[in-house]
């Protein structure tokens, strides 16, 4: 009753505050998780397989990031990744259409000849 899939009560506007006002602190990631450290005390992770750009990048490439709009997104230069935390939060993959993803693969393999 309220409660919307992703968990949160859009009844409630402290709800709904946690995920637009929620800023990343700190990003860790593994070879299959992307976990964000945010200011309120909670970390939210997700699998790494949701971000195709971020899985096919090296771990040099992974671990370079920045925390972007006053830590409401993450930015990957060298990947041209952004996510940001209430799409993390509400459980939203990349929306990269596979075309767009070939594409940045195939140019990706060009740079490394």
């Amino acid at each position: 009753m309220g409660l919307q899939p992703d968990g949160f009560n859009l009844r409630c506007p402290a709800s709904i505050g946690k995920v637009i006002d929620a800023q990343a602190t700190n990003v860790t990631i593994s070879e299959d998780t992307l976990a964000a450290d945010l200011a309120d005390g909670r970390t939210i992770s997700v699998p790494l397989v949701w971000y195709p750009r971020l899985l096919q990048g090296t771990p040099v490439e992974r671990n370079k990031w920045e925390l972007i709009d006053e830590g409401r997104a993450i930015h990957w230069p060298d990947l041209d990744e952004h996510i940001s935390i209430k799409g993390l939060l509400i459980g939203r993959p990349s929306a990269e259409n596979p075309l767009s993803l070939r594409k940045w693969l195939d140019e990706r393999t060009q740079q490394d000849k």
